[in-house]
């Protein structure tokens, strides 16, 4: 689900006047701190929280800033070209950029590019690369000519009506070249472009003049990266904004399931600001823009920059992982009555470029069902992937995987993706030693597949104890049910420590937790305070004493995670799943007492954290809510009786009942 939240104007004099408009806005070394360039002579830096500004450089009288200013993130200095080929280095305490760091270089600069944690990287207008410091050690180098009779469009590159997209990559050095196949938008222009990285794909999505957002996969590790090679165009959206909108329009990635959009949404509207789910193809909230917009869009950790007019707006955002409860609107949420959520809804029983519409509650209500599709109709590629299946090694078929994931997808392509894991999962259980994960791994990213139409792919994750997997499914199937769910948090619950350090989890949603419990005291407390009892004593007795013993250490530990950080991602997974009170019930009596206690201990932590700060908010890219956390923790504690100890006679059981209170049960 995600919310726009109330704006504010960071500028107070108008920005964009100049002859190149605004031209940017970037990350400084302070998180809340931003650079915003002005496209004739001035940057300036902003304090977003404070709302206001810490300092302004200019340049002389005729000249001009070329590209925006950057920070570079290894030394807190910042960098800004002007007349193309000027590099001036400055700090906060330098007030005359005329008395700063000066280079002159051989060759026009296009772009310079800083990240944490390397050095900037200057981009020329011909397509050349180079580190900032080997340009600064020999400022007049030769730069040499990697494009010709292009134009640089965004860092795509444009010739004669086809787009090119450029690869560098620096360990080892090489350069590789791609042509954007146009599909069915053969006549459509590229209005605005972002792109997102996972570890084998650059996902390069496209806003074109018909108003529909088109996504390329480009490999980051291409077979035969000399040569140039051919990537296709596939519809991920339709009609995000009007076809006939020309001024105005601007796409950026705001994580894997969501992306924000700039324009028009009809064409007698004004422009908006709209963000969209590209999971379950739904716009999630919109905000109207009556003033206009530059076409220019920039977001950093959760705020969205934009011109609003002639000032320069922010507005903050949260964005949850993506959910099928969040992305039709049914999670309880507090809205902006400003923000527009508008459920738009798709035919998932076609390709992902279906057109958005209303769609009736017959429609609304279709669960995603595979349709069979024979093998000798499929296309060579898919053929070829198949046959290697049966016989081949997990290596080849990696390889022929990659292959077919290359080329332009069809209407039928979740089908055939289906068939694909089928057929895999065929060999598996046939063969117990074949377990091809990388390459069910790479079929989960392609965010076409579902629970329901391949439900052996969880139940091998879950057979091999496979979190990555499992965790990976959490995050993309929308429809899981409830007794995979409690299976799943079953085994994250269970798993070693040990096993987890070894395991690749992704931890966007964990942040902070340097409070973390170590393995040696998280024994310790399993064996003296899950539930209170030792499970080695033959009567309660011991209960009272341990708990006595020691309560100067609760209030210390109570700060401390009691999980470690693996373990911690992996639960939030099953905070962020969409699940049924109802259904879900039945299955939660089979985990184990001491595992149960151990989530509660987690989720209390959680509680805790988050009532830290005003925001009831935890740090993180995708952390769990307050409204994921405490609902789950008074069910929890509501539904099941948690086991304290047994003497000779009876069996003393721990709930709560409906108005909160906690119960003793004498069984």
């Amino acid at each position: 689900m995600a919310a726009l939240e109330e704006g504010f104007t960071l500028s107070a004099v108008p920005l964009g006047a100049g002859p190149h408009g605004l031209l940017g806005v970037e990350q400084s070394d302070k998180t809340d701190q931003f650079l915003v360039t002005d496209g004739g002579r001035t940057v300036i830096l902003y304090k977003v929280s404070d709302q206001k500004p810490l300092g302004s450089w200019s340049v002389k009288q005729g000249q001009v800033i070329t590209c925006p200013a950057v920070c570079n993130f290894q030394t807190g200095e910042y960098i800004v070209v002007h007349d193309n080929k000027v590099l001036r280095i400055w700090s906060n305490e330098d007030v005359n950029l005329d008395k700063v760091f000066k280079a002159t270089l051989s060759a026009d600069i296009y772009r310079i590019h800083s990240i944490q944690g390397t050095e900037p990287l200057v981009l020329f207008k011909e397509g050349a690369v180079c580190g900032l410091e080997a340009l600064l050690a020999e400022p007049q180098q030769k730069i040499e000519t990697v494009i010709s009779d292009e134009e640089v469009f965004y860092n795509i590159l444009c010739l004669h009506g086809d787009y090119f997209a450029y690869i560098q990559m620096f360990n080892p050095r090489t350069l590789s070249k791609y042509t954007l196949v146009l599909g069915q938008e053969e006549k459509s222009v590229i209005q605005s472009f972002s792109a997102s990285v996972d570890r084998k794909f650059i996902s390069l999505m496209s806003l074109s003049s018909d108003g529909c957002i088109y996504e390329s996969l480009i490999p980051i590790h291409p077979r035969e990266p000399e040569k140039s090679q051919r990537v296709v165009r596939s519809l991920l959206l339709k009609t995000v904004v009007s076809g006939n909108a020309r001024n105005g329009v601007a796409l950026t990635v705001l994580d894997q399931d969501h992306v924000a959009v700039l324009g028009p949404l009809l064409p007698a509207s004004k422009e908006c600001l709209s963000v969209w789910n590209t999971k379950f193809q739904t716009l999630q909230t919109s905000r109207e823009l009556p003033q206009g917009t530059s076409g220019q869009l920039w977001y950093y950790g959760e705020n969205l920059f934009m011109l609003h007019g002639k000032f320069l707006t922010v507005i903050p955002y949260k964005c949850e992982v993506s959910s099928l409860a969040g992305a039709l609107g049914k999670l309880k949420h507090s809205q902006d009555p400003g923000t527009q959520t508008v459920p738009h809804f798709v035919n998932w029983e076609t390709s992902r470029g279906c057109e958005l519409g209303s769609q009736n509650s017959e429609q609304s209500k279709r669960i995603l069902r595979r349709r069979k599709i024979e093998v000798s109709v499929q296309p060579p590629a898919s053929k070829q992937l198949l046959s290697a299946i049966k016989k081949d090694s997990e290596k080849h078929i990696e390889v022929e995987l990659c292959k077919f994931l290359a080329i332009k997808r069809t209407p039928d392509f979740h089908t055939i993706i289906g068939d694909i894991v089928l057929e895999l999962l065929g060999r598996h259980k046939a063969e117990p030693s074949f377990y091809p994960r990388n390459s069910l791994m790479q079929l989960i990213q392609t965010h076409v597949l579902s629970y329901s139409l391949c439900p052996g792919l969880m139940e091998a994750a879950l057979e091999k104890a496979d979190v990555q997997m499992l965790q990976l499914c959490l995050r993309q199937f929308p429809d899981i049910p409830e007794s995979v769910t409690c299976a799943c948090l079953k085994i994250f619950l269970s798993i070693s420590d040990d096993s987890l350090q070894e395991a690749e989890i992704n931890m966007e949603s964990v942040s902070d937790y340097s409070g973390s419990v170590q393995e040696e005291k998280m024994e310790e407390q399993t064996e003296i305070l899950h539930n209170g009892f030792n499970p080695e004593e033959e009567n309660c007795g011991n209960c009272d004493r341990e708990l006595n013993e020691k309560p100067q250490d609760t209030a210390e530990e109570t700060t401390l995670c009691p999980v470690i950080p693996k373990r911690a991602a992996l639960l939030n997974a099953i905070l962020h799943s969409a699940y049924s009170e109802m259904f879900l019930l039945p299955h939660l009596k089979d985990i184990p007492a001491q595992h149960v206690t151990l989530f509660l201990q987690y989720l209390y932590f959680l509680y805790l954290k988050c009532s830290e700060n005003a925001t009831m908010t935890l740090p993180g890219l995708h952390p769990p809510t307050l409204n994921q956390i405490h609902p789950c923790y008074c069910r929890w504690l509501s539904n099941i009786p948690l086991y304290i100890c047994t003497t000779s006679s009876l069996s003393i059981y721990l709930s709560m009942d409906s108005w909160g209170a906690f119960v003793i049960w004498l069984m």
